[in-house]
């Protein structure tokens, strides 16, 4: 007789009992302590949503309202929460617009496990209805992949996807079980998964390797630290804390590294990259000693690599030893886990100051400032910037909001401006540069942490390809807040084109709704700001509601996001205008 009630994750691990492959599904998601997910029913996977609504006090599934918006929904939760997100969708359409969000977990990071039905085993390569061959499809942008044809495999693989999503450098896996998987019988016990042999996620620490890298920082003259995601991915917040304040290494961030030290420490000098801060891109070419922890040198962070830091010594902290040298040839490569390897360096380095070197990057935060950052948020001209929205922003959330944003200027100007208090608060597609996900990555980021204030800004481009992942909204009453910086152009293509293009603005222009009747239509409280002197009112309207809220501010239309480093260019070229 099969047991329908389940208590707890343990009793589930030491039971045996003859269920469906559909049943089995759901009880290995209980047992990997899965809470939520996000997806959208069709025929082939409705074996698994047919039990999922036996389970529905004990696992929430969120409706989106297209697979896509799933994928970025469970990536907002996982990257907020440190869990594995999870999403679920059907054969054909319905796997393939799961690509997207799989590829940008899969650049960004982030350890999601997606499940998608597929046509009967008899039928494979037959090209039945709605049959695709997601697992060839996904195989380049997945860490793992695997197709069930027989109910008996669903617990082995369910237990190693969810270890390799979250284990070593985090990543998206897909899994995709066939219909008559999904109705087979077998005897279920599940087992979690705690290691793979072929698969070893943490390399081991050389500490001799440590000894030179301290070596090495203890003489430097002119040292810099360039943090990333790593960082946060490897809980090692504190201790990166405690090696920039020992060292006195001023230090800087990539975009998803933003939020691991507070924005307002002092030795947090701001954002390399193309649209980071005009100190840290200049001064990389000036550094004795760079050093890089949990970061991967793309190439928005470089520029042009032949000119990138080549005065420097280069220390790579790393836990992926294929991105060791991959873009940047470094002189000490320390492979590991970030928290445990900046535990051994800590102790290794002396307490030092570099005040001189220090001061050179307060000189020329002052030349940003004065072009760039006074106009940004203390603006004289008529019209809203971007910057003064997320001024507001910051003044009425005292930093504590989590930030989730789409991709474009709007982004630039909030990880530029955006000031945050706690790790985990800086939410947005990097290595991809996804339009569109920011809206349902908020959704999933809100769902994760119901206490705190999360807050989705997007253009007017980006949100549009999900904007109908407000009816998810409404549907399922998260309280996300929703900031729409509109200028009625695809800004960061118009800004490539005026500055590179002689202002041939090809199909950068938009011809947009009424956001606020749409907004309204999904029965959201919403407003739209025009003026300067409604900002401030309308943000705090924004900010005390219990409910969601969209707030449409119409900026500036040809504003542009400076500093900005060319395409092809050296760091140390960056254009301040």
């Amino acid at each position: 007789m099969n047991t329908k009630t389940i208590k707890t994750s343990t009793q589930i691990r030491e039971s045996t009992e003859r269920i469906s492959g559909s049943e089995a599904v759901i009880k290995c998601l209980l047992s990997e302590g899965v809470d939520i997910l996000y997806g959208y029913p069709g025929g082939a996977i409705m074996p698994v949503y047919d039990e999922l609504y036996k389970y529905q006090d004990q696992i929430h599934h969120v409706l989106t309202r297209h697979e896509q918006g799933a994928t970025h929904a469970a990536q907002g939760y996982a990257r907020i929460s440190g869990k594995v997100g999870v999403a679920i969708a059907t054969s054909g359409p319905g796997a393939t617009n799961f690509v997207t969000g799989i590829a940008d977990a899969q650049i960004d990071s982030t350890p999601i496990v997606c499940i998608t039905g597929q046509v009967g085993s008899h039928l494979l390569g037959s090209d039945a209805f709605q049959e695709t061959d997601i697992v060839g499809i996904s195989t380049p942008i997945t860490k793992w992949n695997h197709q069930i044809t027989k109910a008996s495999e669903i617990p082995e693989v369910f237990a190693k996807a969810f270890y390799i999503a979250k284990s070593g450098r985090p990543g998206p896996v897909l899994i995709d079980i066939t219909k008559d998987a999904q109705f087979e019988e077998f005897d279920f016990c599940y087992k979690k998964c705690d290691g793979i042999r072929s698969y070893k996620p943490l390399p081991k620490i050389d500490l001799e390797k440590i000894q030179q890298a301290a070596d090495l920082i203890n003489t430097a003259k002119k040292p810099m630290i360039v943090w990333g995601q790593g960082v946060i991915l490897g809980k090692a917040e504190e201790e990166l804390k405690a090696v920039i304040e020992k060292s006195g290494i001023p230090s800087a961030w990539t975009i998803l590294g933003a939020s691991a030290i507070k924005t307002s420490h002092p030795l947090n000098i701001g954002m390399v990259g193309m649209h980071g801060n005009y100190a840290p891109n200049k001064l990389t070419n000036e550094c004795d000693v760079l050093i890089a922890i949990g970061m991967r040198f793309d190439d928005r962070v470089t520029g042009n690599l032949d000119s990138y830091a080549k005065q420097a010594k280069i220390i790579h902290f790393e836990i992926d030893f294929a991105e060791v040298d991959k873009n940047v040839k470094t002189d000490i490569a320390v492979l590991g886990d970030a928290k445990n390897s900046l535990s051994l360096l800590l102790p290794l380095l002396k307490s030092n100051t570099h005040p001189s070197w220090y001061q050179k990057f307060k000189d020329l935060y002052a030349i940003e400032y004065e072009k760039v950052i006074k106009d940004d948020l203390h603006p004289t001209k008529v019209g809203l910037t971007m910057g003064e929205v997320l001024k507001e922003i910051n003044i009425q959330s005292k930093g504590e909001a989590a930030i989730v944003t789409d991709v474009g200027q709007h982004q630039m100007i909030a990880c530029r401006y955006a000031e945050f208090n706690q790790t985990k608060s800086n939410i947005t597609s990097g290595g991809l540069g996804t339009m569109g996900f920011g809206l349902p990555a908020a959704i999933g980021a809100k769902m994760a942490t119901p206490d705190r204030q999360v807050i989705s800004i997007s253009g007017d481009g980006g949100y549009q390809m999900t904007i109908q992942e407000l009816g998810t909204i409404f549907q399922t009453k998260v309280a996300v807040k929703v900031v729409l910086l509109n200028n009625n152009f695809l800004g960061m293509v118009r800004q490539w084109q005026q500055l590179f293009f002689d202002k041939r603005y090809a199909s950068t222009e938009m011809t947009n709704p009424d956001f606020v009747a749409i907004a309204k239509g999904y029965f959201l409280k919403a407003k739209k700001v025009t003026k300067r002197e409604e900002l401030k009112d309308a943000v705090a309207e924004m900010m005390k509601s219990k409910e969601a809220y969209f707030l449409e501010v119409c900026v500036e239309k040809e504003d542009n996001v400076f500093p900005m480093i060319p395409t092809g260019a050296s760091v140390s070229e960056i254009r301040l205008e």
